[in-house]
């Protein structure tokens, strides 16, 4: 054996594997520790990564655990197809936490702009109560917003589902503690590590099939607070505005009535990998208005058990 095939340093591990890596081993630790976990599942692209970083993590067996979609009512119609047709495929228990039949039950109300993003969390909480899981998986990145940028891989919830960014605890060299009482549950976030382009390197390497909308295409749409929404039934256009034609894809899939898309050509993952990478705003700064009523928009919802 050679002195280069024997040195320590001949070994690499690419960026995109060591991210692997340890997502793998955070699904392996949860279901290892805590005995009722779920996998929020929306169908935007990082749910979808998650899905197939479980799928590595516990192959050659099927998934160990349900995928569950909190479905405001205002989902992209493309989205809900892809959900269910990728459920299918792999054979997954699917549970759906509905806002609209919480709406009739009268556990939330509709809010007054028409947006149903904040009113999605008693629905969560109301679910997370129903099903008693006490990890959920979710596809939140550190790069996409200040407040996520403040939690930890595990991060703890109480028995009220809230947040608190000033009680977390320590994860020194990947040691996560699980440890929590009855009513109180865990959000995991597999991908915390991962950025955007990661995520659409990711993608790129395993061959994802993904929602159309994440690709170019002509869509009739309404410049909006400096945004470009697609009109549908639940973002009609208002009084005094007019739509146009434009070529345009979505960097995130929220609701249709809070998300916006951008001006794009790239129709393919390489494209949207040039694109991601020359760009100097995340995805939910750059199409999310709910994320815009404050500077602490999404931590006031994570405080309130957002995912």
């Amino acid at each position: 054996m050679s002195e280069r095939a024997a040195s320590p340093a001949a070994y690499r591990v690419s960026h995109l594997a060591a991210l692997e890596s340890e997502s793998v081993f955070i699904f392996r630790e949860v279901v290892a520790e805590l005995e009722r976990p779920a996998l929020l599942f929306s169908g935007g692209k990082d749910s979808i990564v998650m899905l197939r970083l479980a799928q590595k993590a516990f192959a050659p067996a099927s998934i160990p655990f349900p995928v569950l979609h909190v479905d405001t009512g205002h989902n992209f119609a493309e989205v809900l197809a892809y959900r269910d047709r990728r459920v299918a495929e792999l054979r997954l228990q699917l549970l759906v936490a509905s806002v609209p039949e919480a709406l009739e039950s009268g556990l939330v109300r509709e809010p007054a702009d028409g947006t149903r993003n904040r009113i999605q969390t008693p629905v969560l909480l109301d679910a997370v109560e129903k099903y008693r899981f006490n990890a959920l998986f979710g596809g939140a990145r550190r790069d996409e917003e200040k407040a996520r940028a403040k939690e930890r891989i595990f991060s703890f919830r109480d028995d009220f589902g809230q947040w608190d960014p000033k009680n977390q605890r320590p994860e020194l060299w990947s040691l996560y503690n699980g440890r929590h009482h009855p009513g109180e549950s865990i959000r995991v976030f597999p991908l915390s590590n991962w950025t955007e382009l990661d995520v659409w390197h990711y993608i790129a390497r395993e061959e994802l099939p993904l929602p159309p909308i994440y690709y170019a295409h002509e869509r009739e749409v309404v410049e909006r607070d400096g945004m470009l929404y697609g009109i549908t039934e639940h973002l009609p256009l208002r009084d005094g505005e007019r739509s146009f034609r434009a070529r345009v894809r979505y960097r995130t899939v929220g609701d249709a009535s809070c998300t916006a898309a951008v001006r794009s050509d790239a129709d393919t993952v390489t494209a949207v990998i040039e694109e991601v990478a020359a760009t100097r705003i995340t995805e939910r700064g750059a199409t999310r208005g709910d994320d815009r009523t404050s500077e602490a928009a999404m931590e006031d919802r994570k405080r309130e058990g957002y995912f």
